[in-house]
Formats: structure tokens, C-alpha cells, sequence
């Protein structure tokens, strides 16, 4: 397997090379040459364990890896300890149509570990292939969970430094102190003044800025990245979709496989959903992909219009890990509308760059809309669907996962579309136990772990421990910068 760059075609690299690189040094992100085709394959493929499974699917994009390779990365990643079960997934039914694929049953309690976990044996052994005389320096924007996961997948990894950035005000209480306690030799962590798209664009300029990449490597070191930029993130994603259709299969939600889903993703910078999309490129049979935004709701407008405008009003959310206005797979999905032209990609890049903003195409926008749905819903409707979830389905949800719920609730209003349907639940609710508690019309006081206390008696629930464990553990981290200054921080470390 080949993949190319989203902004040039001529760029050929494998697999060792794109997860040891990240980005590609024009600035685009790396992307399959071609997808393998598997619907012939369904039948067999339902019959794996999820970590036969994983393998199978990572041996059609890792073929520079081998086979005992691709087994250890996945023996070494998804585990009975990290995850609490046999399968690192749980698929839990909300109603008539819909299941909840819950992603958070592993060490940091959000959807990133079931790529974070993987990450750093695959770039470990890419390492070995690429790059094996120098270390590398990973660098991290977050919005709040990407940096909790990145940073426990990575700890006292050998060969291996990482900074993660996040917004000061930014994340929540929990999410910071889940960053700010991380153990590890290895592992540094920084505030950055501003919103996470200032943390991103401030990495990016790190990762392409010539004088950087040739100072560190002076040092001993190459860039790499552990955001979803880097395909070695998206790839995992891509297994837990097909993983959970065979799920729905088994439990007679769907007659037959071939039989369509619908795809419910609460995204930000529409990595999670860009994975399903690649399924869906695969084989797997899905009718929608119904794209759930908050306030910042700079991808269902663009799903709606085909303008994509960061020009806008930032809001701070009860879904912080959504609160972007720079997609960055994005571009990922406008190479597939535009049917892989590197020209139109670089155009397009170019004008968000410049201007903030660019507009598709009919052609492009006709493609979208026959496979997307973009919906948003408020931080106040956030809450009234977490407590009419929990009131009327029993079921606790995160800011996050009742987004999801909330937009396929109206896209179901709005289409009369019955088709049986997968809501992404990103994250536990005690995360966000402040939100959440107050949502259900609890008392807010007291710190996040009063809070989670409260919410624990108030619905007979029990926080995972990894998050309870949280209260005792020791602030490491302080440090907080400028975008600007990111420069000279990145040197300070190494």
C-alpha cells in the first residue's frame, strides 16, 4: 500500500514512513493511494475477534509491516487490563433504532485510547524501518482528550519525547488535571493562551517551519504527531466501525450483512468520522453519516452550504473537545470529493488560509450531501437531551455523546429515516460530571471530584476508578505560553 499526499500526488510514501512523518512536508496529510475492497469479505470477516480483526484490517495498509509485527502492535494495545474486558468496545442499546458504540472503557476514558493505545507500537516499530538514529518529538494540539491519551499511550516509551498543547481555558477541569498529573520521564505539557484551533495552527507552523526541523534534527530528533493528522491514528479508528456492524449483526438488529446503518459521530476536527467514512470506502454498507456539532458549528453549515467558514464567533462549550473551527481531516474528505486532485485540494487549502473560508464545488457538494447530514444543537439543548436520555432510556451520557443524540433525534424528525443506527459515545460522563450532574438538575459545588461524588448518589452510577484515582495524584505541569512562543518552548525541551 502507497499513500500519497492530499496537496501532491507525486509524493509516495509507505506505511513506516507516513506514521513516522505524520504530516507530509508540503503541508498536506498523507492518504491511501486505494482502498481495499471488502464487501465480498463481510461474511468471514464477522466471524473475527476484535483483535483478529484489527489485524486483518491494519495488514491491507501496513504492508511493510509484518504479520508478527501487526500481531504484537495489537497484543501490546488492546488488553483485558487497559480496556476492562475481552473487547475494548461496548455496543449498548438506547432505543428502537439506535445502539450506543461506547469507546471509553480504557485508561484515560474517552474514545482517543483506541487509537492511542496503538499509536506508539506502531511508531515504535516504524522507527525501526525510518529515522532509526534519531528519536522523535512528538507534538500535540488537544482539545482536551487527544492529550490525556497520547501522553499515558506514550509515557517512558523509549526514543520517544511529547509535548502536548492545550488551551488554557479550554478544557475542562478534569481533562487538565487528568494532563497536568501525567507520569512519565518523557512527557511534557503545555497551556497555551487562546482557543485549541491557535494550538493547532501553532503546531502545524512547528512541524512545517524548515529551521525547526532542521535544529532538532541537529539534536538528534524528527518530528512526528500524535493528532489524527497522523494516519497512524486513523487507521485504528477504522476497525471498531466494522467491529461494531458485525456486533449488530449478532444481536439481530440487522436482518444480513449488505443490510445499511446509519453513522452518528459527535466531531470536532472530524477524524472519528472520517474513519467511518473510510469503512464505508471499504465495504462497510452505511445509508448517512450524520456529522454532530455543537455550537461551533462550522461543519454542519458546511455540510449545509458548501462553505466552509471559520470566520466566525468562537464559543466555549459544555463539549470542549469540540470546539473547533479548523477541521483538519477535513481535507482528508474534500481529496475523495474532488475525486483526488491535488490542484483543487492546494486551492482550497490555500483560500482557508488566506481568507478563512473557501466554497466547494456543485459536483463536490452533490457527493457530500448524498452521504452526509450535518446537524448542531446548543449547550442548552446539550443538557435537556442528557437528562431525557437518562430520564427516558436510562442511559448516562457525556456533553459530547448528547450532541450526537440530539442531532439524530432531529435528523430523524426531519427524514422519517428508521434505518438502524450507531451513536459514537465519546467519552464517560464523569468526565464532564459538572455539566452532566448539573444537567440532571443536581447541585454544583465543591470541586470536579465533589462533583463527581454528587453524580455518582444522584443516578446510582460509579465513576471509573482511573478517574476517581485522579484525586490524589500530583500536579507536575504549570507552564503556560503564547502561541508564539511555541518556537522557543519546543527548543527549551530538547
Amino acid at each position: 500500500m502507497e499513500y500519497r499526499s492530499t496537496r501532491d500526488s507525486k509524493i509516495r510514501k509507505q506505511a513506516a514512513e507516513v506514521i513516522a512523518a505524520g504530516i507530509s512536508n508540503d503541508g498536506g496529510l498523507f492518504i491511501p493511494a486505494n482502498f481495499p475492497d471488502l464487501k465480498g469479505k463481510l461474511s468471514e470477516m464477522s466471524k473475527l475477534t476484535y483483535n483478529r480483526l484489527a489485524e486483518f484490517i491494519f495488514s491491507l495498509y501496513l504492508t511493510d509491516f509484518t504479520a508478527e509485527e501487526i500481531a504484537a502492535c495489537v497484543g501490546g494495545a488492546y488488553t483485558k487490563e487497559k480496556f476492562g474486558g475481552d473487547v475494548p468496545v461496548r455496543l449498548v442499546k438506547l432505543n428502537g433504532e439506535a445502539e450506543m458504540l461506547e469507546l471509553w472503557h480504557g485508561p484515560t476514558s474517552a474514545f482517543k485510547d483506541m487509537a492511542l493505545q496503538i499509536l506508539p507500537y506502531f511508531l515504535l516499530t516504524s522507527m525501526k524501518k525510518v529515522n532509526s538514529d534519531k528519536k522523535a518529538l512528538i507534538l500535540t494540539a488537544t482539545s482536551g482528550d487527544t492529550g490525556k491519551a497520547a501522553l499515558e499511550g506514550f509515557k517512558d516509551v523509549e526514543n520517544v519525547e511529547i509535548i502536548v498543547f492545550y488551551p488554557k481555558d479550554g478544557v475542562s477541569d478534569l481533562q487538565k488535571r487528568q494532563m497536568d498529573t501525567q507520569e512519565g520521564e518523557n512527557v511534557h505539557v503545555c497551556a497555551i493562551n487562546g482557543n485549541f484551533d491557535d494550538a493547532q495552527t501553532a503546531v502545524k507552523a512547528v512541524f512545517t517551519d524548515a529551521e525547526m526541523k532542521a535544529f532538532i534534527s541537529e539534536k538528534g530528533y524528527f518530528f512526528s504527531s500524535a493528532n489524527s493528522i497522523n494516519f497512524g491514528r486513523l487507521l485504528p479508528q477504522v476497525v471498531y466501525y466494522f467491529y461494531a456492524y458485525f456486533d449488530l449483526h449478532k444481536k439481530g438488529r440487522i436482518s444480513s450483512l449488505g443490510e445499511k446503518i446509519n453513522i452518528v459521530v459527535p466531531t470536532g476536527n472530524f477524524g472519528n468520522i472520517l474513519a467511518a467514512y473510510y469503512a464505508y470506502r471499504m465495504g462497510l454498507p452505511v445509508n448517512k453519516f450524520i456529522c454532530a456539532s455543537n455550537a461551533n458549528n462550522v461543519l454542519a453549515d458546511f455540510i449545509n452550504t458548501g462553505v466552509y467558514d471559520k470566520n466566525r464567533g468562537f464559543f466555549a462549550t459544555v463539549s470542549p473537545s469540540m470546539d473547533i473551527l479548523i477541521s483538519s481531516n477535513l481535507e482528508r474528505l474534500l481529496s475523495a470529493l474532488y475525486d483526488d486532485d491535488d490542484n483543487e485540494i492546494k486551492t482550497l487549502m490555500e483560500s482557508l488560509k488566506t481568507n478563512g473560508k473557501y466554497e466547494i464545488s456543485s459536483s463536490a457538494k452533490g457527493k457530500l450531501t448524498e452521504m452526509f447530514y450535518g446537524g448542531f444543537i446548543d449547550d442548552e439543548e446539550t443538557k435537556t437531551v442528557i437528562e431525557r436520555t437518562f430520564d427516558e432510556c436510562g442511559y448516562l451520557c457525556d456533553t459530547h455523546t448528547a450532541v450526537a443524540v440530539g442531532v439524530y433525534e432531529t435528523y430523524k424528525k426531519e427524514s422519517g429515516d428508521n434505518t438502524p443506527a450507531i451513536i459514537i459515545s465519546t467519552a464517560s460522563p464523569y468526565k464532564f460530571a459538572g455539566s452532566v450532574l448539573s444537567a440532571l438538575g443536581g447541585e454544583i459545588s465543591g470541586d470536579e471530584f465533589a462533583q463527581i461524588a454528587a453524580l455518582e448518589a444522584l443516578t446510582h452510577t460509579v465513576a471509573q476508578p482511573q478517574i476517581r484515582g485522579l484525586e490524589y495524584k500530583k500536579s507536575r505541569f504549570d507552564d503556560l505560553i503564547d502561541k508564539e512562543d511555541i518556537f522557543s518552548y519546543v527548543k527549551s525541551i530538547i
